[in-house]
């Protein structure tokens, strides 16, 4: 009996301990997470700061540091839950989507230790973990609901009918929101990561600046910010050529809350059309505080419940790979020993 038919012969447990590894960009990343929804440790071990000198992520550097951490994380991580590897039910890992020396770091680490322990191994869909974060913040959330997807690399409006059945209603056309704001950070001269940087300089602004406004009604649930990207660039460059004066602060408040505002609405066009009271958000732009303000008193004024996990969950970790994972096991849906990473993956996609 070969690896793959051993632990598929294995007896399901609600209670499972999945141990989640997440290394698609500049986190190394392990989380231990009981039963899908109970943290018990959730280690990041971020290379942000060496990557911040060259202005952003280095895909050879990310690699040598997921290289030199991931065993690292991985120990402190079962340390930390105050368990051992011998409690591990199964091992969830990003297969996708990212740079790809980055994940094969995390993929081969833990193909290795799934088949030591003898233990299924769960190749995990970043995306998918960004939306199973949304589990963790609220052990009573359960589909159907609509998830707000908000990243670097997508934007999205999904609905969620099971836990494992996914209809993308829209996403990005162009740019993504996060991609959006990195770009816009650049114009504006702030320093890696973008998004952050614009939310602290927006803070000290108004929204005072002509910038277009996306249409709430165009392109269905689709989104498209290369223009307002491109708004903000032109406005930037004509003040200069003309020799005047602006405003960063307002540049970068006015963009941020054009940005948001198509966002929410459109999620909560979508509870609208699919009679769902239930909004669920995830992604590293999700982690905006301007954003979880404004989405939450839009969703209050409609008496929809928002679920926001905490920032820390909305950025790259291995909680929510460990309870997508956990979702996986209970479906039966293991890899096995050829799972393999994937730079480029569709939206909502399973492991092969």
């Amino acid at each position: 009996m070969n690896y793959f038919e051993r632990v598929s012969a294995l007896k399901k447990d609600e209670n499972a301990v999945i141990l989640g590894i997440e290394s698609s960009c500049d986190e190394t990343a392990a989380s231990v997470v009981v039963g899908g929804r109970k943290v018990l440790s959730n280690v990041i071990i971020s290379s942000a700061t060496e990557q911040a000198k060259y202005g952003g992520v280095v895909p050879e550097i990310a690699s040598r540091a997921h290289t030199d951490a991931v065993s690292e994380a991985v120990r402190r991580a079962v340390s930390d839950a105050g368990l051992t590897f011998k409690d591990v039910t199964a091992v969830a890992v990003t297969y996708g989507a990212g740079l790809l020396g980055a994940l094969l770091v995390g993929v081969s680490y833990a193909k290795a230790l799934a088949f030591s322990l003898n233990v299924p191994l769960l190749g995990v869909s970043h995306i998918r973990g960004h939306m199973a974060a949304a589990y963790l913040a609220d052990e009573t959330l359960k589909p159907p609901f609509i998830m707000l997807l908000a990243s670097g690399g997508h934007t999205a409006v999904i609905r969620v009918d099971t836990y494992t059945k996914t209809c993308v209603l829209g996403g990005t056309i162009d740019d993504a929101v996060g991609e959006a704001f990195d770009k816009v950070a650049r114009v504006l001269s702030l320093p890696y990561p973008g998004g952050p940087n614009v939310e602290r300089l927006a803070r000290e602004g108004k929204n005072v600046v002509p910038l277009p406004k996306m249409l709430k009604n165009q392109g269905g649930y689709n989104f498209s910010y290369s223009g307002l990207k491109t708004a903000v660039i032109n406005y930037t460059h004509t003040c200069e050529q003309k020799g005047e004066n602006y405003s960063r602060e307002d540049v970068a408040c006015s963009f941020q809350h054009s940005a948001v505002d198509i966002l929410c609405d459109k999620a909560i066009e979508a509870c609208k059309e699919y009679s769902l009271n239930t909004i669920a958000a995830g992604g590293g732009v999700i982690a905006n505080g301007y954003l979880r303000e404004y989405l939450a008193e839009k969703c209050r004024n409609k008496s929809i419940k928002l679920v926001l996990p905490p920032k820390i969950m909305c950025t790259d970790n291995a909680a929510m790979i460990a309870a997508e994972g956990y979702i996986r096991y209970m479906n039966g849906d293991f890899s096995d020993m050829t799972l393999n990473a994937k730079a480029s993956i569709p939206l909502t996609a399973d492991a092969e």
